[in-house]
């Protein structure tokens, strides 16, 4: 095999970004073979904008079962993302699944299961982990050279979204649809990286606001506070509607702090481990000394493309993937988490309670409201991923 022939399920705002990243030619080794949408619309574009020859179907059940690919890009609303995973394992198909893995860990886990059982390639679009500034923060923390974690702190607000956005699907911004806002939908590759980046927090107090800025049933404006189990603390701020907004991540550990900002990453490099300056020093208001860089990087981010070439590469020859698709149910937990402790007004330890999270969650899509005046709009998402793309 020299291509893989892929089958795109769900051609709607991402699954058009990856058809035309494809057909530019920015990902040789894969071939578009198949597409599905459940929309008329969407699939008389796949006939029009995808290679001659390539096989529409009206879903993706229909497509997995077809023999037509080799594997398959799900980017579908999210509660199908594990039913067609597993469908499409089962069908002997390898596969790309966009953020988030799931609505809730209990399906995810199910999802995981079955990828484990099987031989063939999973990964998940975790995009942002090809961004150089957060693999070298990723490599810096994980290594242990500079200290134990003490504080992450997270203001992730540059992900606006206006009214127009929401009403473009009917799916969009509903418990029952989509399963939650602004935690489920753009901040999947943030909470992905968090854990990623830092380890998984043991407990968790969060404030989610529902329809705070934008007519919608679920949430649109969040601040978390995270606990680690070495002690270490965090917070988490995000929102659809700060204009401008910001993106500033700081990762403080014992021997300096790593600030990544405006597409820069800068290091206060201690030159002696706090923890130990702190019971030596003799002055009681004397800081350590400390030494600002702004670190080199590779300048590499490649993003969605990025993803998709190591997956082909993974088919093909065994490479390895950017992200193992068994890894979406961390940030899917932290996510989880967020939600049932706004629910529940209280802290919550992770792991969280599967069965409570998926009662209260259910009593949410018991409420959910059927939305009106929807507007059917497939957006151009270039420039919209909270970072510049290099190849």
């Amino acid at each position: 095999m020299e291509q893989v022939r892929l089958g795109i399920i769900g051609v709607g705002n991402m699954g058009s970004g990856h058809t035309a990243n494809i057909m530019a030619g920015k990902v040789p080794e894969v071939r578009i073979t198949a597409a599905a949408d459940l929309r008329e619309s969407r699939r008389e574009w796949a006939k029009e904008n995808m290679p001659e020859g390539t096989a529409i179907f009206e879903d993706g059940d229909s497509l997995i079962k077809s023999g037509t690919c080799d594997a398959v890009l799900i980017a579908v609303p999210h509660y199908d993302h594990p039913r067609l995973t597993i469908l499409a394992l089962e069908n002997g198909l390898h596969v790309m699944c966009e953020k988030p893995a799931g609505v809730y860990t209990k399906q995810v886990r199910e999802m995981n299961e079955a990828a484990e059982k099987s031989d063939r390639v999973f990964g998940m679009m975790f995009n942002q982990r090809t961004n150089c500034i957060y693999k070298k923060m990723h490599d810096m923390v994980q290594s242990g050279d500079y200290g134990k974690l003490k504080r992450v702190n997270w203001i992730i607000t540059d992900w606006y979204r206006t009214q127009a956005y929401y009403n473009s699907g009917g799916w969009r911004a509903t418990w029952d649809g989509e399963g939650g806002g602004v935690l489920l939908n753009q901040c999947p590759h943030n909470l992905d990286l968090l854990q990623w980046i830092c380890g998984m927090p043991s407990k968790v107090r969060a404030f989610c606001h529902n329809g705070k800025w934008h007519d919608i049933e679920v949430e649109d404006d969040v601040t978390a506070y995270l606990e680690f189990p070495n002690g270490a603390t965090g917070v988490f701020v995000t929102t659809t509607a700060d204009a401008p907004g910001t993106n500033r991540l700081e990762v403080t550990l014992e021997k300096g702090k790593l600030v990544a900002e405006k597409d820069e990453l800068k290091f206060y490099e201690l030159e002696i481990n706090e923890r130990e300056y702190c019971y030596q020093a003799t002055e009681g208001f004397a800081k350590p000394p400390c030494h600002e860089t702004t670190l080199e990087l590779d300048g590499k981010n490649p993003q969605h493309i990025g993803v998709l070439n190591a997956f082909a590469a993974a088919i093909l020859r065994g490479e390895p993937l950017v992200a193992d698709g068994v890894e979406g149910i961390h940030g899917l937990e932290l996510s989880n988490a967020m939600h049932l402790s706004s629910w529940l007004e209280k802290p919550v330890s992770l792991p969280i309670d599967e069965d409570l999270f998926l009662e209260k969650l259910n009593e949410h899509r018991a409420n959910s409201k059927k939305k009106e005046n929807v507007q059917d709009i497939t957006f151009d998402t270039t420039g919209s991923y909270g970072s510049k793309t290099k190849e």
